[in-house]
């Protein structure tokens, strides 16, 4: 049946395996990570948080224009369906996006204005939402399940004991590289796992539910999906993708009231770009006015300032917020996870279904099968948020 469909679309899959060779090149995160991180974070230190780390980044392995040029090249008036030739030139126009990001990784400002265009900024009602959390008070620190004591290795056979109870493999591997304790690269299907980093109970189980019940979830989805466009990415999907990750947190009961004020703080972080703060500025922002500590402080200014201002991690919050709607206005969950969609793109997933050019999720996130947050305090946060 989806030779027929092939033959039907003929067009349409031809641009979509020309969108999906050119966009292999592309994916942000390889290239955004600074390689230096642990000597900067010394060097940040020891100069009393006066002196600006210096990034250094993974050189490009392709040409920006040539590549921009082939994206454009497509010929998306062969497509004759409407409504598919208008998704396929929004993905364009972001994919264009992200080139424009990598390649101006490491310049400061050029790069914060291209990171702006794709991934936008908080709204003062984000601030606000964000500093609204920050008014709780914190849970008590002296819970075991707080208390680092987990190495790199034993987080892998944790999260490949986890794996488990889904039907698919992936690759982890562990990098100094990275500013996260974890990440997925879809790509390549691989788990990054930080080096030397000490994880603690909470923390491999939010990761475990938010990187392989989330993000492997959907990337295992996409791949499997007729249309390349699902594994490659629609339009604005962070948003949709981080907000289903920390909801399968709050789903499986280990989103807390810390990491939700994590959150919070990213928010206050990516703020601070658009008010013109540099690194110390944020960093100061976060330790020495909010009072955080500064190995978070460190970690959440990092996040924001790799490649010169990286505005994305503000949409966690706003994600989460629209999952939780979603999920409690008891609407369908299965299109979220078809591959690495947005909410906003919901109908036009359904209408793809129904003409045969995709198929429901293959994988579901097994933590949203029953609700296990006991946290009341939580549902009250985010009823609220505006």
């Amino acid at each position: 049946m989806i030779e027929d469909v092939v033959e039907t679309y003929r067009d349409l899959f031809e641009i979509d395996q020309n969108l999906d060779r050119l966009v292999k090149n592309i994916e942000l995160l390889n290239y955004l990570n600074p390689l230096n991180i642990e000597h900067e974070k010394k060097a940040f230190f020891a100069s009393k948080y006066r002196e600006n780390p210096i990034f250094k980044y993974r050189k490009i392995k392709f040409n920006p224009y040539k590549l921009q040029r082939l994206f454009f090249n497509q010929r998306l008036e062969r497509i004759e369906d409407i409504e598919i030739r208008k998704l396929y030139q929004d993905i364009i126009y972001e994919y264009s996006g992200l080139i424009q990001c990598i390649e101006t990784i490491g310049t400061g400002k050029k790069f914060y204005y291209n990171s702006l265009k794709v991934f936008g900024t908080p709204k003062e009602r984000d601030v606000e939402n964000a500093r609204f959390i920050l008014h709780f008070t914190d849970e008590p620190s002296t819970n075991n399940n707080f208390v680092k004591k987990h190495s790199v290795d034993d987080a892998e056979l944790y999260f490949k004991d986890f794996a488990k109870r889904y039907a698919f493999d992936f690759n982890i591997k562990k990098s100094t590289h990275i500013s996260a304790s974890a990440m997925v690269l879809n790509a390549s299907e691989t788990l990054v796992l930080k080096k030397n980093y000490q994880f603690n109970d909470n923390e491999l189980m939010v990761l475990a539910n938010h990187e392989i019940g989330v993000h492997m979830v959907t990337t295992f989805n996409g791949k499997s999906q007729p249309l390349k466009i699902f594994s490659n990415g629609f339009v604005n999907n962070t948003e949709t993708q981080e907000g289903l990750a920390v909801f399968s947190e709050y789903m499986s009961g280990s989103l807390t009231l810390r990491r939700m004020k994590e959150l919070a703080y990213r928010v206050i972080a990516a703020d601070s770009l658009i008010k013109g703060y540099d690194f110390k500025d944020t960093f100061d922002l976060l330790y020495s006015q909010y009072k955080l500590d500064r190995e978070n402080a460190w970690q959440i200014t990092l996040r924001v300032h790799r490649g010169g201002g990286f505005t994305k991690d503000y949409l966690y919050l706003t994600g989460l917020k629209k999952i939780y709607d979603y999920y409690h206005s008891g609407q369908d969950m299965n299109p979220l996870f078809t591959g690495k969609v947005t909410l906003e793109n919901k109908d036009s997933i359904l209408r793809l279904q129904e003409l045969g050019l995709a198929n429901k999720s293959k994988h579901i996130t097994d933590s949203y099968s029953q609700n296990l947050n006991t946290n009341t305090k939580l549902d009250f946060i985010l009823t609220n948020l505006k």
